[in-house]
This record gives structure tokens, C-alpha cells and sequence, in this order.
């Protein structure tokens, strides 16, 4: 695949609840592999940073090598092989992931795993460590908390692929006896990273992680208004 590249999006919720509710937005995101640099004039970066500090591991090391940590934690080395990175930039000094998601490929090209970072609302975060079939599907328990409106437990089905000219990431969160809770999906086209085609999409679409976080924070109201029962302390759990 080729990087980097930008892609116009749409993110969609729908709870499967008694009560239900969907929504679906129009944003942008960027793919850019780890060992690249930055795509974008210094000029133009103030809109459009990735920094070690918004991903898992130290932020005094790079992504790079932070995802590598966290892969040899798993038994797992790429020896050098390519990670690209499915993200928000950093605007303005803020960003927000609800999730980034790392294609790692050994130095043949050959997929080696997916890493699926998510974020909360509370600062915190979670990485899990996918290995999808050919299909790009994968399953993975739930460890971490999304949402006061969701249960603790449970697992994930996620659909993860490869990006090309277009983009499909699809996250199910199922409880323990298989049936749905929430469906997430973030579906989009490729764009080319220029200049004239970010300013493009930022004229359009500004300031999207602090949109991101905006909206998260009103469907959370929007929900409580509605009777929707919070799990207590869930940001205390892990």
C-alpha cells in the first residue's frame, strides 16, 4: 500500500440495546508509515502532527519503536519490516483516537499482525494485538473501557483491511453469549497526501479530533438523557 495517503471518512455507531440509537459522521484520517517523514511542509505541521506521545510505550522514544516494544512483548519481530499507521493527526496540540490501528508486515511483505489502540474519554488507553485471517477478521476479549454505556465484558469482532483505494475498519463488541451490543464501522476513500488536497479536507472538515471528542461527549449525554444504564468505576477498570 502505498503511503502516505489521506482518506475521507465516515464513522457510524448503532447500539443494538433496547435503547438503540445510530449515528454517522463525515471526518478524515491519515495512513503513514512509521519509517517515513512527516508528509507535510513545516508550515502546515501545527495542523497535522503525529507524536510518540499520543500511542502506546515512552514518549521519549519514537511510534517506531514503541509498537516494536509492544510487539516483542508478544514474541513477536518484524526484523525491520514495515508498520503503517491508521490515525488522527494532532491539531492545533490536541488529538483524540477512539482507535488507531498499525499494519505490521514482516521484510517480505507478508502480514505479521494488527495492533488496535484504543482510547477513552478519561486519557486512557489499551493496545491489542490482532492476528486477522485472510478475510482480515479477528476476535479479541474486551480489556479495556470504551464507554460508561457498555459492559465490561465481552469480546470484539473486528474486521481489519488492508487499506487501499478504499478503507474498511468494522468493530463489533459482543457480550458473552455472542449477541451484538454495538456495531462501530469507519469506511472511507483514499485521497492523495498533497498540499492542495489536506488543505482541501481541512477547509472542509477542521479541527476533527476535537470534533471527535466533542461528539463522543454529546451521544454520551444524548444516551443518559435516554435511561441508558453506566457501569460504575469503569474508568478504574483495566
Amino acid at each position: 500500500m502505498r503511503t502516505p495517503a489521506l482518506y475521507e471518512t465516515t464513522v457510524g455507531h448503532a447500539r443494538h440495546d433496547r435503547i438503540g440509537g445510530a449515528f454517522r459522521h463525515r471526518l478524515h484520517t491519515w495512513l503513514v508509515d512509521l519509517d517515513e517523514p512527516h508528509p507535510l511542509p513545516r508550515w502546515l505541521r501545527p495542523f497535522a502532527r503525529f507524536d510518540a506521545r499520543d500511542h502506546i510505550g515512552s514518549p521519549r522514544r519514537s511510534i517506531r519503536d514503541n509498537i516494536d516494544d509492544r510487539l516483542a512483548a508478544e514474541g513477536i519481530d518484524l526484523r525491520g519490516g514495515r508498520i503503517v499507521m491508521l490515525a488522527h493527526a494532532r491539531v492545533l496540540g490536541y488529538v483524540f483516537n477512539p482507535i488507531s490501528v498499525f499494519w505490521c508486515y514482516h521484510p517480505d511483505g507478508q502480514p505479521a499482525c494488527v495492533l488496535a489502540e484504543v482510547h477513552n474519554t478519561y486519557g486512557g488507553r489499551h493496545c491489542y494485538v490482532l492476528r486477522p485471517d485472510r478475510a482480515g477478521r479477528a476476535r479479541a476479549d474486551k480489556r479495556f473501557p470504551v464507554s460508561p454505556f457498555l459492559p465490561n465484558s465481552g469480546h470484539y469482532a473486528m474486521t481489519l483491511d488492508e487499506p487501499g483505494t478504499t478503507l474498511r475498519v468494522r468493530v463489533q463488541l459482543r457480550d458473552d453469549a455472542g449477541t451484538p451490543l454495538l456495531t462501530a464501522a469507519l469506511t472511507g476513500t483514499r485521497r492523495p497526501a498533497t498540499r492542495r488536497e489536506f488543505l482541501r479536507l481541512l477547509l472542509r472538515q477542521p479541527l476533527v479530533p476535537q470534533r471527535v471528542a466533542a461528539l463522543i461527549r454529546k451521544h454520551g449525554i444524548g444516551l443518559k438523557l435516554r435511561g441508558a444504564p453506566s457501569s460504575r468505576n469503569q474508568e478504574n477498570h483495566a
